[in-house]
């Protein structure tokens, strides 16, 4: 998916910037970049990051950054920040977006003799795209609005110029933008979390929408928020770092409450609860809270050399790879009843290996509880999916085989209905593929409950199709 940070400061940024940025790694795996503006004008380093921490590759070129206003990002496709010079002057830009209709969008602009740079895959940079968008318009703040309405997905943004740092939020608050400052400097970011160790302290988020322009001293909005909202659910169940919080609501919080929830409908006898680390972990800790059965850790995560953007070359390698890094603790397995979470089944591949991994370390029993429902639809607002088709996710598979090719969106309705005979069938097939003792998925009415803020204004879209 990606995710950004953007400092204004009275002396130099490159520090905030560095750290603040590496802070968001967790939500990129390939493209990392900084771009800073000083003295000299504007200097900017983007690199590869697949097999690297973001740190390593950037401690080395920190003294080129130098200046006082600055943007990084970690981004899992385009790379970026990128430097645009038009009629708005010089400009730097980096995204956090997922345009649906970006081959509508090309060809329109490209009608006004505009040219492209193609990608290695032979796409259009996004961000790239985004500052054509912003440049059809007279000024910034009224390019930056048409971007948002223009595009079809998500897209939220930050811009370096050099009189300050505009940062724009997707106009359905899909993902978010939050600000921080301290004494002589402010920032932006798309976590809460990331300025907190930096000396900042929490100023506030941004609504659907709004765009606001900032410096070393003041932050001004340009644009009000909307009061339609539909941020990610996801976010808190799976990609949101534990230490962050979105519309005040804490992630570690709401996996607390998850598996809480999780707990009061299940009445399964086991020995243990434990967690597919990392994300998986909080949940079954509030499982554990809730039911009584004791919290365990029947495997860990190796991270000192496999760090999760570290993924082979060969496709074939990728799954064997993911179970290489979880390391089974013998003693806390053997013989054991363990009822495991993870914060969703997405192919269920990984999960199937992880749950044969335990029975050949000796477990008796391995009950599977899912901290959201049953993904059923790809998503269209943001870049995270770790599926490249609905074809992909097992509870499609699986409901294709029961009903044929043609199923129509009504009845996957009855699926995404727990209540729905047909739900229970869909949960029990996979459950029989997957080879685990027993699979009950989080509800989705339950998950929202755990968020804690009105329903309205979570987008659900993965689960149920609504948009």
């Amino acid at each position: 998916m990606g995710g950004f940070f953007g400092v204004a400061s009275k002396e130099s940024c490159t520090f905030d910037l560095f750290f603040g940025t590496d802070y968001h790694s967790h939500l990129g795996t390939r493209r990392a970049g900084m771009a800073v503006y000083g003295e000299n004008g504007f200097s900017k380093e983007i690199h590869n990051i697949e097999n690297t921490p973001f740190r390593t590759k950037f401690d080395k070129e920190l003294g080129g950054l130098e200046g006082k206003y600055g943007i990084g990002c970690i981004s899992d496709y385009e790379a970026q920040p990128i430097l645009v010079r038009s009629h708005h002057g010089s400009f730097a830009i980096t995204t956090v977006s997922k345009i649906n209709n970006a081959d509508e969008i090309v060809s329109e602009i490209l009608k006004g003799s505009t040219h492209f740079f193609e990608m290695s895959n032979g796409e259009i940079n996004s961000t790239e795209l985004v500052a054509a968008l912003i440049d059809q318009k007279e000024n910034l703040i009224e390019g930056i609005q048409y971007a948002l309405d223009v595009v079809d997905g998500s897209l939220s943004m930050l811009i370096l110029t050099p009189i300050g740092i505009y940062a724009a939020r997707d106009k359905m608050g899909r993902t978010p933008v939050v600000l921080g400052k301290k004494e002589d400097a402010r920032c932006a970011c798309f976590e809460s979390f990331s300025y907190l160790n930096l000396g900042y302290e929490d100023d506030r988020e941004l609504g659907p929408g709004e765009i606001v322009v900032f410096d070393e001293k003041s932050c001004k909005t340009l644009v009000s928020p909307g009061k339609d909202m539909k941020i990610c659910t996801f976010l808190w169940v799976y990609y949101g770092y534990p230490s962050a919080s979105y519309e005040g609501v804490s992630v570690e919080q709401m996996r607390y409450n998850c598996g809480k929830l999780l707990a009061r409908r299940d009445n399964v006898e086991v020995d243990v609860v434990a967690g597919v680390p990392d994300s998986g972990t909080a949940h079954a800790v509030g499982y554990a809270n809730e039911s009584g059965i004791p919290f365990s850790r029947p495997f860990v995560k190796y991270t000192p050399t496999w760090p999760r953007s570290f993924m082979p070359t060969i496709q074939q390698k990728r799954d064997l790879i993911a179970h290489m890094k979880l390391i089974p603790v013998h003693d806390l397995i053997k013989d054991k009843r363990l009822l495991l979470i993870d914060d969703s089944i997405v192919r269920g591949t990984q999960l199937r290996e992880t749950t044969e991994f335990l029975y050949e370390s000796g477990a008796k029993e391995v009950h599977i509880r899912p901290a959201c429902p049953p993904l059923l639809f790809g998503c269209k607002y943001l870049n995270f999916s770790r599926s490249k088709s609905e074809m992909e996710l097992i509870a499609r598979r699986v409901i294709q085989e029961l009903e044929g090719d043609d199923v129509s969106k009504e009845v996957l309705q009855e699926y995404a209905d727990p209540d729905n005979p047909k739900y229970q069938k869909m949960v029990d097939m996979i459950c029989e593929k997957l080879n685990f003792t027993s699979l009950r998925y989080h509800r989705l009415d339950d998950m929202l409950e755990a968020v804690g803020i009105d329903p309205d204004k979570l987008c659900t879209y993965c689960w149920n199709g609504k948009e």
